[in-house]
């Protein structure tokens, strides 16, 4: 069963502050999902409350107050902002400028093209293999997300092929090829992998 995070968020312009204790605190129960981007490095986080001027996350790396980052909640949206305060594993994140919440808590809806949106990618670089039916072929990640991964390989993929991707310490994972052009592929994953699996395998290489 995969694990469920709760999410509590307000409309506040402020930033949230450690053992947040609001009156009524308005709660959704998603996996909520982003990424920390310091000084181009890509890393995921878990956010456990936001508002519209900023956020707590569960980071899995160190950090230190007034640390500047970009923060990706969406695809291709970041929010900018500094590091307010830490404590262990959490932090507080106050952005530069107000955000529209409503719009950030919209991400698992459906664009108007019917697709979802991406789930937060981080690069990665490591070796793996592709199955197609009976035949394997190696492969190198680009970036990967519980969703999916963007790969590098010599073999011409067809869109549409159900395939089985096997990163080194992974699981292999079942997948639908969603494209191919000039040697890289985008495959999407059957099943999302469990955000703690998935930090897990990062952390771990």
């Amino acid at each position: 069963m995969n694990a469920v995070e709760e999410t509590t968020f307000s409309f506040s312009r402020e930033a949230p502050q450690p053992c947040d204790r609001r009156s009524q605190p308005r709660h959704i129960t998603i996996l909520r999902v982003g990424t920390i981007v310091i000084d181009g490095r890509h890393e995921l986080c878990l956010i456990r409350n936001i508002s519209a001027g900023g956020l707590m996350a569960h980071v899995y790396s160190p950090l230190k107050p007034e640390q500047r980052l970009e923060v990706e909640l969406k695809t291709h949206q970041k929010v900018v902002g500094q590091v307010s305060w830490c404590s262990g594993s959490n932090v507080g994140i106050a952005f530069d400028e107000p955000v529209d919440v409503e719009d950030l808590l919209a991400s698992n809806s459906e664009l108007q093209n019917g697709w979802r949106p991406r789930l937060p990618r981080v690069e990665v670089d490591r070796l793996g293999t592709l199955r197609v039916g009976s035949h394997v072929y190696a492969l190198n990640t680009r970036d990967i997300s519980q969703g999916g991964v963007k790969i590098e390989i010599d073999q011409p993929l067809d869109v549409g092929a159900e395939i089985v991707v096997t990163l080194e310490k992974l699981r292999p994972m079942q997948g639908v090829v969603r494209w191919y052009q000039e040697g890289l592929c985008g495959i999407s994953f059957n099943q999302i992998i469990p955000f703690h699996e998935l930090i897990g395998w990062l952390r771990a290489n």
